[in-house]
């Protein structure tokens, strides 16, 4: 099974803004689509800027006249609202845009997607091409259908897909255990250079929190043996006959 991709899951109808529309007009076309946020694009529709919320919040609060939306500011934001509020000067996208924009790629996996989000603490993600253009945008409650799998749903293709077609280990080899999306592995393989293949697939798959590793290995092949000592396994003796 192989993993999903950002693209299979973003929302390909997006709205923009450029650099030069103006401030009303973006609040217009959130209030209008009912979004929390858009992707500032260049005349390319390469994401040069995003605009979220906050952004506007902290445009407003300067305003004259604005003493509700100061006191609301500042309690969304606490004591810094004012001073970052200061900064916020610009009339268009542009001006209040937050940059550089974090963006991800069609191809990156949910995952790699939801880690962006957690590092970089936004709530959406613009997605782009090889060539850094805008194709979508996804949200973190897209990425999270993702992690909604069942936990034995998520066991079975841990069992078949990683250790079976992949590691081509008989059943009940390896222990896998699945809980809350979080997958124990337990056993002995047959080479340490197995472990990191199984923890690394088993942490691709769709719906995988983390993967606790509790493996263990029989032969060390990342030191290799001296020349003239006896080659031991079932492999290695078909091996050794070739």
């Amino acid at each position: 099974m192989k993993p999903t991709r950002t693209g299979a899951l973003m929302v390909g109808d997006v709205v923009t803004a450029r650099c030069d529309t103006p401030f009303k007009e973006v609040v217009r076309l959130l209030e209008e689509h009912r979004i929390s946020g858009l992707p500032v694009i260049d005349g390319n529709r390469r994401v040069i800027g995003v605009i979220s919320g906050s952004d506007l919040v902290l445009r407003q609060a300067r305003e004259p006249g604005s003493t509700g939306v100061r006191a609301r500011c500042r309690r969304l934001l606490g004591g810094r609202a004012r001073h970052a509020a200061a900064g916020s000067r610009g009339r268009t996208a542009g001006g209040v845009m937050s940059t550089p924009a974090v963006t991800v790629r069609a191809d990156a996996t949910v995952s790699e997607a939801a880690r962006l989000m957690t590092e970089r603490r936004v709530e959406r993600l613009p997605v782009v091409d090889e060539d850094g253009s805008l194709v979508g945008i996804v949200t973190r409650g897209d990425l999270l259908r993702v992690f909604l799998r069942a936990d034995d749903d998520i066991r079975r293709d841990v069992e078949q897909e990683v250790l079976v077609n992949t590691l081509w280990l008989a059943p009940h080899t390896v222990e896998a255990v699945v809980r809350d999306g979080v997958v124990t592995l337990t056993g002995q393989l047959e080479r340490r250079s197995d472990v990191p293949v199984a923890v690394g697939m088993t942490r691709r798959l769709d719906g995988v929190v983390d993967v606790v590793d509790h493996l263990s290995y029989r032969l060390d092949d990342k030191h290799p043996q001296p020349a003239g000592l006896a080659v031991h396994g079932v492999a290695d003796d078909w091996l050794r006959k070739l």
